[in-house]
């Protein structure tokens, strides 16, 4: 308990110095040097999440800005807000200032957080405020957790994340395909984009392509990489997510 607790301790000390000293930075899709998972529960039981969303967002569309400005095809950049965010904050104000203070058209933000249906009835508004600026809205891990049907008809969603857990066991598991399958039909019936996370082989690839998957994300396309690495792929018209 000990090592445990002292390791909690270094982490936040860490993350503290990091937010005062600017020393954090993002990799492109989906992870950075020292993993999410492994500072974020941390971030929010500290009272971190805060800033470190907002450097998030702002350093995101900033960048985004930024290759845009250098001539690079435009891509959208897919922002996870923490619940405790949406809770803390009014985050309709705060993507309008950092979307003016960047200079980065709406169209090409989307935020997207499962987490936020705990709170759907707070959340109602302020999503529909956000989608009412342009800005896109996403579904994290639909189907599991708090992300059900029933919210479907309640937020302005446009677009549902298929978790990786069901995209994993594509090829050895017909469950999981039926789901997926059944995730994508649902979601085209009610004329929303998807999104599969986590795609790492080439059968999972074509499983998708061939049931008319709007998009993928995962190691099948690359590894997170810093933002110098990105321009390549722009080019190439791999857009990382």
């Amino acid at each position: 308990m000990n090592a445990t607790v002292g390791a909690r301790m270094n982490l936040e000390r860490r993350l503290r110095r990091a937010l005062r000293d600017g020393k954090f930075l993002l990799h492109y899709p989906q992870q950075g040097l020292v993993p999410p998972a492994s500072f974020i529960p941390v971030a929010e039981e500290s009272g971190l999440i805060g800033p470190l969303s907002e450097w998030v967002l702002r350093e995101a569309c900033r960048q985004n800005k930024a290759w845009q400005d250098a001539g690079l095809p435009p891509a959208r950049a897919s922002v996870n807000l923490s619940a405790r965010h949406f809770q803390q904050r009014d985050i309709a104000n705060l993507v309008t200032s950092v979307l003016d203070e960047t200079g980065l058209a709406p169209r090409y933000l989307e935020l997207t957080e499962s987490a936020i249906m705990r709170n759907a009835e707070e959340a109602v508004s302020m999503l529909e405020e956000l989608s009412s600026l342009g800005i896109g809205i996403a579904i994290d891990d639909f189907d599991t957790g708090y992300s059900s049907l029933s919210y479907l008809k309640r937020f302005p969603v446009h677009r549902l994340k298929i978790n990786r857990s069901f995209v994993a066991d594509i090829g050895s598991s017909d469950d999981d395909e039926t789901i997926t399958s059944a995730i994508i039909a649902l979601a085209h019936s009610l004329e929303l984009q998807v999104i599969a996370e986590g795609v790492e082989t080439s059968v999972q690839h074509e499983f998708l392509r061939e049931r008319d998957c709007d998009e993928m994300q995962g190691y099948f396309f690359s590894r997170p990489m810093p933002q110098e690495a990105i321009p390549g792929l722009l080019r190439q018209g791999v857009l990382p997510n």
